[in-house]
């Protein structure tokens, strides 16, 4: 699989460096649609209540798991959609995603919502990758 980010010079740069505008792959084998994964550890408990560092961490930790399943890693991944309760969490889920998608930024969207499936939850992410 070949994978191109691009950043098109007359549209305007990531705001970070963790996304790429434009995400092309080629010699695709499989496409996988990775549902929306949220801060909830194995057993089903809150990770990081109050914390939307500790909870974009194990939401990624949760998404790489989904990934490496089905044979892919993180690299994989070429668009990431991150829902946030609140964009003042905006930095602190950047911080996060810096330190998961270092080669080859995914395309992404990041929206703020009223609500996530639990009211202690801040942040959901959910992926499209190529394996």
């Amino acid at each position: 699989m070949k994978i191109q980010v691009i950043n098109p010079e007359n549209v305007f740069k990531p705001l970070k460096p963790t996304y790429s505008n434009v995400v092309k792959v080629e010699d695709i084998k499989s496409l996988v649609f990775i549902s929306g994964q949220v801060a909830f550890d194995k057993e089903g408990n809150i990770v990081g209540i109050g914390d939307p560092e500790a909870q974009t961490r194990q939401a990624l930790e949760n998404l790489k798991a989904c990934i490496e399943s089905v044979g892919g890693t993180i690299d994989n991944i070429v668009k990431v959609t991150f829902y946030l309760k609140d964009m003042k969490h905006f930095e602190a889920v950047h911080r996060v995603r810096a330190e998961y998608f270092k080669k080859n930024p995914p395309a992404s969207t990041l929206v703020q919502i009223s609500q996530l499936v639990h009211p202690e939850l801040l942040v959901e992410v959910e992926a499209i990758a190529v394996v």
